[in-house]
């Protein structure tokens, strides 16, 4: 439990130094302080610090290296949607500068179809938790998308409808004592259906990102299924990739 809360503490630190890169006492930067001086800042520990730190070069924002010290990667911090981390939709829309709100959301019942079975890794007619939502940026509908889990994976049936509003790694956490520790994405091109051109006010046949994605624990069992929908022209999505 220590280490789960150290891991949550260097998160949420990590998540505050990325919002002084972006808009704070860092924006303009070419280095950080020394980790001393951040812990001094944030009031943690060195080896919290030491972890943010840790967080923020994988996700490519700063580099650090013997000698050079951390280096902020303003180029990086420039871009307002990666297809590389898992960012969450409200995040997502206000990073483009837009009001976000949850303009549709319904949860359901439903059993198993082949394709659903196979992503969740349960037997074809097994009950499904589906939650669907759409979020809009400054009143307009760009991102829907339904999550799908296993009734299975609940341990936890005393949760409300508030709960499932939130966000969906938040559910998984708290009912299923389970989170996505990786997630395998198919990113592709799609043409408009009725359906689709009705939730983003677009003509059927307009061309639509769609995203299938798996998201996996630490062992490797597949315990998310969602199937995503951006409108076409609201976000860049930019991938990073790092020699490694």
């Amino acid at each position: 439990m220590a280490k789960y809360n150290m891991k949550l503490l260097s998160d949420e630190v990590a998540r505050k130094i990325l919002k002084e890169l972006r808009f704070g006492a860092f924006r303009n930067n070419r280095y950080l302080p020394t980790e001393r001086d951040m812990a001094i800042r944030m009031n943690v520990s060195r080896t919290v610090i030491r972890d943010a730190l840790s967080i923020l070069e994988g996700e490519g924002f700063v580099s650090r290296k013997q000698g050079f010290g951390t280096i902020i990667n303003l180029h990086v911090l420039k871009i307002p949607t990666r297809m590389d981390l898992e960012v969450e939709f409200m995040d997502m829309v206000s990073d483009i500068g837009k009001k976000p709100d949850i303009a549709l959301f319904k949860v359901r019942e439903e059993y198993a179809d082949e394709i659903k079975a196979n992503n969740l890794g349960v037997v074809e007619g097994n009950k499904l938790l589906a939650i669907e939502r759409t979020v809009s940026a400054d009143g307009a509908n760009v991102i829907y998308c339904t999550d799908y889990i296993s009734k299975s994976l609940i341990i936890d049936n005393n949760y409300t409808k508030t709960d499932l509003r939130k966000p969906i790694f938040y559910f998984l956490e708290k009912f299923c004592n389970s989170s996505v520790y990786m997630d395998l994405t198919e990113v592709k091109a799609i043409l408009a259906d009725e359906h689709l051109a009705n939730i983003f006010n677009i003509k059927v046949g307009e061309p639509v990102m769609h995203m299938d994605e798996i998201g996996y624990n630490f062992i490797g069992d597949p315990v998310l299924y969602s199937s995503e929908y951006y409108k076409e022209g609201i976000f860049n999505h930019t991938v990073l990739r790092k020699k490694i």
